[in-house]
């Protein structure tokens, strides 16, 4: 039988290697990859349609299909990132704790992107910040066009700016960004991360909460599920075969050019457990919920919606282990 072809866009991630270098092909399937990074992989796959399935920013994908956007997603989520790293303050601001940052000017890559909508609603929820008065300034056009929300006051930054060197000069006193900023990992002394030491702070947090936040998603245009619905099964436990194949690569010493590197495989298990990428929504439920309540407070989303609405029926559970 002639098997379905489809073209990935993903990361190039130790946890998808085994899938861009077909190692593990999913059933039925000719898989052909694409390594992107974002937003230029968001940017092309909800602008442009370009790829049959996606890695996709979690907080635009609530955003489309509250758009009824023509995609659907499988419970995987290849990217999880904590965010206390990446605020980034002005050196010279009254900036001491997560309080300080009420009432200044905090600059965002983009409104609807998963970093911000996390660390925004967890400084709410976990810092006690209010939003009121916090001034948002974006440096990008939102790849998903937003509707105004009046509890989000929004602004962008001047013509060739960029919310880096507006921190650096104190013309923001906080940015909140995916990655390093340029000037901080250039060792710019203007430019500080607002908690000192960000891993304690981490840890703490998913101690209390047992979050790790989800970054991304893979949706799957709808027509493709529309005309072969058994993809999205087939992908699902070809991502699950890559993460275990992942996790294998990532044990052995002498492929993992780490001095201390089983230090950090047993850490990383003594505090996330056995599988911390866990796929399918038995258990994400929580990370999940707390990503849509935070969309939906900061006025990215209308209302709730129940997670079975968002991934395909057959993926729902975790899926077995296979190696």
């Amino acid at each position: 039988m002639n098997k379905v072809r489809l073209t990935l866009a993903c990361g190039e991630y130790e946890l998808t290697r085994p899938l861009i270098d077909g190692i593990v092909q999913p059933d039925g399937i000719e898989l052909i990859p694409i390594t992107l990074s974002s937003p230029e992989r968001h940017w092309r796959m909800i602008r442009h349609r370009e790829f049959d399935v996606c890695e996709f920013s979690m907080a635009q994908y609530l955003v489309a299909k509250a758009r009824g956007e023509p995609m659907v997603a499988i419970p995987v989520f290849p990217h999880r990132r904590f965010r206390h790293s990446y605020i980034f303050v002005n050196a010279q601001a009254d900036i001491g704790k997560p309080k300080d940052l009420e009432g200044k000017r905090v600059g965002l890559r983009q409104l609807a992107n998963t970093a911000g909508v996390w660390m925004r609603g967890i400084l709410q929820h976990y810092y006690g910040v209010s939003p009121a008065g916090i001034q948002w300034i974006t440096q990008d056009e939102e790849a998903i066009p937003l509707q105004s929300d009046e509890r989000v006051y929004v602004s962008r930054v001047p013509p060739g700016r960029t919310i880096d060197d507006m921190l650096v000069g104190g013309a923001l006193e906080a940015v909140i960004y995916p990655d390093n900023l340029p000037s901080f990992a250039q060792g710019d002394t203007r430019v500080r991360r607002l908690f000192p030491d960000p891993k304690a702070e981490e840890m703490r947090y998913y101690r209390d909460t047992s979050i790790f936040p989800i970054m991304h998603t893979v949706v799957i245009k709808q027509e493709t599920i529309d005309q072969f619905p058994w993809v999205a099964k087939s992908l699902f436990d070809a991502f699950q075969k890559a993460k275990e194949l992942c996790y294998r690569r990532m044990e052995d010493p002498r492929k993992m050019s780490l001095a201390w590197v089983m230090h950090f495989v047993e850490e990383q298990k003594r505090i996330l457990g056995r599988d911390p990428w866990v796929y399918g929504i038995t258990g994400n439920r929580k990370n999940l919920e707390t990503l849509i309540q935070y969309a939906h407070e900061q006025g990215l989303v209308p209302g709730m919606v129940k997670l079975e609405e968002l991934f395909v029926e057959t993926c729902l559970d975790e899926p077995p282990h296979y190696l």
